[in-house]
């Protein structure tokens, strides 16, 4: 038997925090469509389930489009069971809709008083969602048969300790020894694997699609092909975009145009689909501005998107200004005997040398 474990899609979030409206609506397509693959992998593998563990959707407030295309992709493979636990994103009216329509009975649902079972031969997918009153007696009802195949389902953050009154922790210490061969998680949008306890594991699928910078690296799926008690799980990358961060180490040698070949240099092994965050580090000369727009236009043509932060030093040369006679002599030297960390004194002489050049200082 095989099953598909995901979570976090956040379908129909607006994507906007980064992108423009046209590549922000793209975007939002896109996590549809990246969902739609999902669905045909499992189609064309066989996969019995996808178990989706909370936050299907991002927002009360969803465009028909969507709802429709979740609905099409649910009644279009009646092969496949959909086992839906809602997260802290999800809302009520989604549910409601899909429970309305009679015709579609491959829909498992999960509820918030009591733990939901879905029995497929030797395996059980057991869930619930976690609200205030029951996140802390999370273990307590649980009764699972330890000669069968135990999967659990959940949406909330990881934590070790008992004690905690936040409705979205799942307190593993509850669930220890409860006869779980796999906990499925939503609501870390990375993938992590680690044991529960001498019998299971439990594991974050993470997101589909990175949606910001916080969410760097590969996206996708836990596939779970189950044969003779066994789980052999692999994680399954599917994001169209994948989203870096990007570390461009400078030296005070190096003028922009040296920056701009160092920056080409870091991200020639990136795809064109992809979106990026360059952030500019190590120190500058002080007569060295970084331009960061500059870079951004060096290769904004080359990614789907890009963006540029400036997070150099300045390094001073005290000595070259020892005798220096001029305004900025005077200001350096006068600098120099203030009692603050290097970092705080060449920040301020930056700007300081700005202001004596006349240039637009950006606070």
């Amino acid at each position: 038997m095989k099953i598909i474990h995901c979570a976090d899609l956040h379908l129909d979030s607006k994507m906007e925090s980064n992108l423009d409206r046209e590549a922000a609506g793209m975007r939002r397509d896109e996590l549809l469509d990246t969902f739609e693959r999902m669905v045909a992998y499992a189609a064309e593998q066989n996969v019995r389930v996808i178990l989706i563990a909370g936050d299907l959707f991002d927002k009360p407030n969803v465009r028909k489009t969507a709802k429709t295309r979740v609905i099409e992709q649910i009644k279009g493979h009646p092969q496949i069971d959909f086992c839906y636990i809602r997260g802290n994103h999800d809302q009520l009216d989604f549910v409601e809709e899909l429970s309305e329509q009679e015709d579609i009975t491959n829909l498992k649902l999960f509820g918030t008083d009591e733990w939901t079972s879905y029995d497929y031969g030797d395996v059980v997918i057991t869930g619930m969602e976690l609200v205030k009153e029951n996140s802390q007696t999370l273990g307590m009802n649980l009764v699972l048969d330890q000669n069968r195949v135990n999967i659990v389902a959940l949406h909330g953050q990881e934590s070790d300790y008992q004690g905690n009154d936040r409705t979205e922790v799942v307190n593993l210490s509850m669930l220890r020894g409860k006869y779980i061969d796999y906990l499925a998680l939503g609501h870390i949008h990375s993938y992590k694997k680690e044991r529960l306890d001498d019998r299971g594991v439990y594991c974050y699928s993470g997101c589909l699609e990175g949606r910001g910078f916080d969410e760097c690296g590969e996206k996708g799926f836990v596939l779970l092909d189950i044969t003779e008690g066994k789980i052999h799980t692999e994680f399954v990358p599917i994001a169209k975009r994948m989203l870096h961060e990007v570390k461009v180490e400078v030296d005070p040698t190096m003028d922009m145009a040296a920056i701009i070949r160092a920056a080409k240099e870091c991200v020639k092994d990136i795809s064109s689909e992809d979106l990026i965050k360059i952030i500019v580090t190590g120190e500058t000369n002080i007569d060295t501005d970084i331009d960061c727009e500059r870079l951004r236009r060096s290769l904004d043509q080359d990614f789907f998107f890009i963006k540029v932060y400036d997070r150099t030093s300045v390094q001073i040369d005290y000595e070259s200004f020892r005798n220096d006679k001029s305004l900025k002599g005077e200001f350096v030297r006068l600098m120099e005997r203030q009692h603050m960390s290097e970092d705080e004194r060449a920040a301020i002489i930056e700007l300081g040398m700005k202001a004596i050049m006349g240039e637009d200082i950006e606070v």
